[in-house]
């Protein structure tokens, strides 16, 4: 089954808007693909999506966080990397992507070095559904 890390940009735009970014969590919700995180991503994933400024209802951010520790993989032996990275807050993901084996799927490539398993939300559903086929 195919393995993901999401950037925090991810769920945000999930909850705010349809588009690839909703697709890709509802794979997760799903349990179409497995979700990898540790407890630093959980803890942001919290703070960023009750933020005022998103108005998104408590009950949506909980029932989603809830589902992704239900149906996901803590990953909280990755090891922390030496690599440069742009956003040093971004590490977490990049760890847990790499000593899983699984995508990491932001919408800020520019975040993180260029590696092939970084991909965009609209790039991973191409790969997704081009290797379900």
């Amino acid at each position: 089954m195919t393995r993901v890390v999401l950037d925090t940009n991810v769920l945000v735009s999930a909850l705010l808007s349809n588009g690839a970014p909703a697709a890709v969590v509802d794979l997760v919700t799903e349990r179409r693909i497995i979700l990898f995180y540790n407890d630093n991503i959980i803890a942001e994933y919290w703070d960023v999506l009750q933020r005022a400024k998103f108005d998104i209802r408590s009950q949506r951010v909980t029932r989603l966080i809830n589902a992704i520790v239900k149906n996901g993989i803590s990953a909280e032996n990755a090891l922390t990397s030496a690599i440069p990275m742009p956003d040093e807050d971004d590490r977490k993901f990049y760890d847990v992507a790499k000593a899983s084996s699984a995508f990491l799927i932001t919408g800020n490539l520019k975040h993180f070095p260029k590696e092939p398993f970084i991909v965009n939300p609209s790039s991973f559903l191409k790969l997704y559904y081009l290797n379900e086929q």
